[in-house]
């Protein structure tokens, strides 16, 4: 028997309906607030992450998903969404147009990660991205529209983090200090903290082995060396939460794993997940645009780790599943026919419908229904055709109403449209 690739999944109906819900409050929540939705190709060329996410990252080094195309140019499966995003709002030249563009994205990313529960080789994200804006309220914005995403979708128990890892003119001196304090430590720190301790030392804070952990937990604070201008932002983005009373905690060892982040840089954290704990990692990236071909123009933006936020609905044990408004049960070869006629005719009115053409019991039918969780059952068989009547039972209250064939789909339509959650 063929089975799924070690770190993939299938997402099965009885699960798929929470990823719809999701999707469905998100994609209005983000056009509530002006956001437009873009979809990127899964292929890209590899340099476009090698040069955004940085060459020395776990993600470029070890977790891609690269190989040669048929003229042996490096391409790879994406492993992050904002250098795909970046690299379209550069391509199309919508900063021609008006370098202030909002955009979200939905889609599958793929990491060669090791598998564990909450982290898969292929995972999905939602992000939102402002690009022109170099504002600190663009910041505000955007934290705390995924604020009300998670409160429409009635997610509790999260932290926002948030931190500031400076600009270009502040961060080469806290560099140097950091590196100087990193030296001292060598023999306390793990073999990739050595290994990028000289290109990028920040990364070191971010690493999560325990010994590495201990080791720099005294080291200079990246807050205590920003620049005025740094912060100035960071002061007006703590302000702005607060007027929004957006509760947060600043934690001065966040930098985030992609190199490409400046400033403002968050995490929603959570304690329901065991070790990975963050659901939304995002900030400001005011440098990549330019890094990456285009004119200089700030963004900020953040990513959704979608699969850690269905775990953590999950959790909550509400049913998202699918069920039919109405369960069609034929009594009779002569009555199949009509049946197939009502499902289609249904089905384009906007009720959901399942049907039985077993030609079993009405006993068997009606447990099938009631499996189902069908809100009504219509019931059609020789007699009622003889009678021009079909009967149709409410399944919670028990009721049973005639229904004339004549008019049935309509009839049906108006009866049960509160049951059908506002389709038309």
């Amino acid at each position: 028997m063929i089975q799924l690739i070690r770190g993939f999944k299938d997402i099965l109906p009885g699960e798929i309906e929470i990823w719809q819900h999701i999707e469905t409050v998100a994609r209005s929540l983000f056009e509530d607030f002006n956001f437009r939705e873009i979809r990127l190709p899964v292929l890209e060329h590899t340099e476009l992450f090698a040069r955004a996410i940085g060459g020395d990252t776990d993600i470029v080094e070890k977790e891609m998903y690269s190989f040669p195309d048929s003229k042996g140019n490096p391409i790879s499966m994406r492993p992050e969404a904002t250098a795909g995003i970046v690299r379209s709002y550069i391509q199309h030249k919508f900063y021609a147009v008006d370098p202030v563009q909002k955009f979200y994205f939905i889609g599958p990313i793929f990491r060669r990660e090791r598998p564990q529960k909450g982290r898969y080789r292929q995972f999905y994200q939602i992000n939102a991205e402002i690009f022109g804006v170099g504002s600190p309220y663009a910041d505000v914005q955007l934290i705390h529209m995924l604020r009300c995403l998670f409160d429409r979708l009635s997610v509790g128990d999260t932290t926002l983090v948030i931190n500031s890892i400076g600009c270009p003119e502040c961060r080469p001196t806290y560099k140097k200090t950091l590196l100087k304090e990193l030296n001292a430590l060598s023999d306390h720190l793990c073999s990739d903290c050595l290994r990028r301790r000289d290109s990028n030392p920040l990364r070191v804070l971010d690493c999560k082995v325990p010994t590495c952990k201990e080791a720099t937990k005294d080291v200079a604070s990246m807050l205590n060396h920003l620049c005025p201008a740094c912060v100035d932002h960071f002061d007006h983005v703590k302000s702005g939460l607060k007027g929004l009373d957006i509760d947060f905690v600043v934690d001065s060892r966040l930098v985030r794993g992609l190199d490409y982040y400046t400033r403002t840089v968050f995490e929603m954290k959570t304690t329901r997940l065991g070790a990975q704990d963050a659901v939304v990692g995002g900030g400001r990236y005011d440098v990549l645009v330019e890094m990456l071909g285009g004119p200089s123009q700030p963004a900020t933006g953040f990513a959704i780790g979608f699969d850690r936020l269905v775990e953590l609905m999950e959790q909550d044990s509400e049913d998202y599943g699918s069920t039919p408004d109405l369960f069609i049960a034929t009594l009779g070869e002569s009555s199949q026919e009509n049946a197939v006629r009502w499902s289609c005719d249904l089905g384009r009115a906007g009720v959901r419908t399942e049907m039985d053409l077993s030609g079993r019991s009405l006993k068997s039918m009606m447990k099938r229904a009631n499996r189902l969780g069908a809100a009504y059952v219509l019931i059609a068989g020789d007699k009622e055709f003889e009678e021009g009547e079909a009967i149709l039972r409410d399944m919670s209250t028990k009721e049973q109403f005639q229904i004339p064939m004549s008019d049935l789909v309509e009839s049906i339509r108006e009866r049960i449209r509160p049951v059908s959650l506002g389709r038309s």
